[in-house]
């Protein structure tokens, strides 16, 4: 009998990117302390593609430039410059103020994601899902005043 969730499930990723994610916080903010924040994004970047660079090598996982649909190209594109954005933004955050306070407000990137996939993407926002997304809120207010 088998028990727990299968590494196939989303679940189970998205778990690992809270827990990432919440060491990103507490590592950035010990790493920003005397460097000039936009030029430790960059530093950041640069790992983050030599890392990724290697998992696609040893998965095996490249494909032909040319082959990318380019809708999603345009797509992946604007999700770069807003990650880019984000990054920028979260390091300066974290240079200036408390990461335990800096980190709640970010979440509310989960409220932002609610609504604009309601609006953008179609989907289907539940009573329950509106109500997570106001706690969301509420809670990153609470946490951040």
């Amino acid at each position: 009998m088998k028990v727990g969730l299968p590494m196939n499930d989303w679940r189970v990723f998205a778990l690992a990117s809270a827990v990432f994610a919440a060491l990103t916080a507490i590592f950035g903010k010990i790493g920003v302390t005397n460097i000039n924040s936009n030029y430790a994004t960059f530093l950041r970047t640069i790992i983050i593609v030599v890392m990724t660079l290697i998992i696609v090598s040893i998965r095996k996982e490249w494909v032909a430039f040319d082959t990318i649909n380019k809708k999603s190209l345009f797509f992946l594109f604007l999700s770069a410059m807003a990650t880019g954005a984000s990054w920028l933004c979260y390091y300066r955050a974290l240079q200036l103020g408390p990461a335990s306070k800096v980190a709640p407000i970010d979440k509310l990137s989960v409220a932002f994601v609610i609504l604009l996939s309601f609006i953008f993407l179609g989907e289907t926002i539940k009573l329950k899902t509106i109500i997570g997304g106001l706690l969301i809120v509420v809670g990153s207010i609470v946490l951040a005043f």
